[in-house]
C-alpha cells in the first residue's frame, strides 16, 4: 500500500522548486519509464500495478486506484517512477546541437526534445528562462526521448562564444534555408514563442536563416514545427 507521505512526496515533484531541492523528477508509462531505465537513469522509487513488465527492476506494487493518487496523467499507465535528475556538464561543441532561448511552453519543449532525438541531435543547451525539462508535462511529451538527449541549462551566450562552430538562427531577415549553405556541425538557436531570439543572442548568430512562407496567412510558425523543419533540412543535406 502506498502511504500518504509517499503520495505527498510524489505530488510535490510537480513543482520546480521541489524538483530542484530533491534533484528528482517523475516519469510515467511503460514506454517512458522503460526508456529511462534502459538509458541508465537511477530510479529513486517505482510504483506499478501487476500489469507492468518490470524486467527484474524492483518496484512497489500498487492498485490502479493508488496509482491514480500519485499520477499526473488523466489516465495512468501501469507505472510511475521517480528518477534522479542527471548532472550534465557542458562539452565542447563538435557536432550539431540545439540552443533554446527562453522556450517557455512545456509542450513545445517536450516536442523539441523528441525532434532532436529523431534527427540524432544529442545535446540541447537551454537558457535559464527556458521551461524546465524535468516538468512532468515535458517528460511525457518527449515520449521517452529525454532518456537519449542531454539537456544542459546554462548561459547560452557563454556556450556560443566558446564554440568554434557556425551559429545558426531562424530570423525574418535571414537567408532562405533551402538554398543557403549548411554545415554538418554547428549550433541551431531557436527563440521564444512570442519574442523570437533575444537581442543579445541574435548578435552572436553567424548564419541567419529564414523558413520561407509559400502562402500569405499565419504570421509565424510554432517553434517546435520550425525546429523540425530546420533540423530536417540540416540532416537532408548531410
Amino acid at each position: 500500500m502506498i502511504s500518504k507521505n509517499q503520495i505527498k512526496f510524489v505530488r510535490q515533484l510537480e513543482q520546480k522548486k521541489f524538483r530542484k531541492k530533491e534533484h528528482l523528477f517523475v516519469a510515467e508509462g511503460p514506454k517512458v519509464v522503460g526508456d529511462l531505465l534502459r538509458a541508465g537513469f537511477k530510479a529513486h522509487s517505482i510504483f506499478a500495478t501487476n500489469e507492468w513488465s518490470h524486467n527484474g527492476h524492483a518496484y512497489q506494487e500498487v492498485s490502479e486506484e493508488e496509482l491514480r493518487k500519485v499520477s499526473f496523467l488523466q489516465h495512468p499507465q501501469a507505472v510511475l517512477a521517480v528518477f534522479e535528475i542527471p548532472n550534465k556538464e557542458i562539452e565542447s561543441v563538435s557536432t550539431l546541437s540545439l540552443a533554446l532561448d527562453d522556450v517557455q511552453d512545456p509542450g513545445n519543449l517536450g516536442t523539441i526534445i523528441r525532434i532532436a532525438d529523431w534527427f540524432g541531435i544529442t545535446t540541447i543547451y537551454c537558457s535559464e528562462g527556458t521551461a524546465d525539462a524535468w516538468n512532468p508535462k515535458v517528460v511525457q511529451a518527449t515520449m521517452g526521448s529525454i532518456a537519449r538527449v542531454n539537456i544542459v541549462y546554462t548561459d547560452l551566450a557563454d556556450v556560443i562564444l566558446q564554440a568554434q562552430v557556425p551559429v545558426y538562427g531562424t530570423l525574418l531577415d535571414g537567408q532562405n534555408i533551402y538554398t543557403h549553405k549548411l554545415t554538418s556541425e554547428g549550433i541551431i538557436v531557436m527563440g521564444n514563442e512570442g519574442n523570437g531570439i533575444s537581442p543579445n543572442i541574435r548578435q552572436l548568430i553567424t548564419h541567419k536563416l529564414l523558413i520561407p512562407q509559400f502562402h500569405e496567412g499565419p504570421e509565424s510558425l510554432n517553434v517546435a514545427i520550425a525546429t523540425a523543419i530546420t533540423c530536417s533540412e540540416f540532416r537532408r543535406r548531410g
